[in-house]
């Protein structure tokens, strides 16, 4: 009887300085970027997460994941929710943000590179997505809810930024301490999170 290797899946977590560089562009999707992409789908769903930024997996290119359960879609939804939803998983490729709504709207936000730590974060309510997907195509769309959150989550790892860094200076005392944990476990485990399967 043959039995098949095991998949090692990594995160990055907070203190590796991948997560601190700015990504770079993704000149052409070749076949290397396809694969990357669908190593990081399987990753973000072994580890349970709803996005993934290449940075997060240790490479640092212009490349993200999302994928959202239909349920989570509210009433009456933007048009890239509309449209982007039924496309699940997304591969985001070279994204970038065009416009911010002026409203505001708070919620908790977690990350994969900083496992079990929860905080409010205050973002724009709807952004303007402009992305080539996977599939070739060019999508400028505005964005909200559970999805416009998660694409300026995802985005800002692109840029360098975790989501403590959008906490706000009342909630970031009760966050200090676990994020001082965060730091000193990831120095003795090279800042990774691994599953097999």
């Amino acid at each position: 009887m043959i039995f098949g290797s095991k998949e090692r899946y990594v995160v990055h977590t907070l203190g590796d300085e991948v997560l601190r560089k700015k990504a770079a562009p993704i000149p052409a999707v070749t076949p290397e970027i396809r694969a990357l992409a669908d190593r990081m789908i399987r990753t973000m769903r072994v580890f349970d997460g709803i996005g993934l930024a290449a940075p997060q997996i240790g490479e640092s290119l212009q490349l993200v994941v999302i994928e959202i359960p239909p349920d989570a879609m509210e009433g009456n939804p933007t048009p890239g929710e509309a449209l982007l939803y039924p496309k699940m998983p997304l591969t985001l490729i070279n994204p970038r943000i065009l416009e911010r709504s002026a409203e505001l709207a708070a919620r908790d936000e977690g990350c994969l590179s900083l496992p079990d730590i929860f905080a409010p974060v205050i973002r724009p309510a709807r952004v303007v997505l402009d992305t080539d997907l996977i599939t070739g195509e060019h999508v400028t769309l505005e964005c909200g809810g559970l999805l416009g959150r998660c694409i300026q989550h995802e985005l800002d790892h692109l840029d360098g930024v975790v989501f403590s860094d959008r906490v706000d200076g009342k909630s970031l005392p009760v966050i200090l301490p676990e994020l001082r944990r965060l730091e000193k476990y990831g120095a003795r485990h090279h800042y990774l999170r691994v599953i097999t399967r």
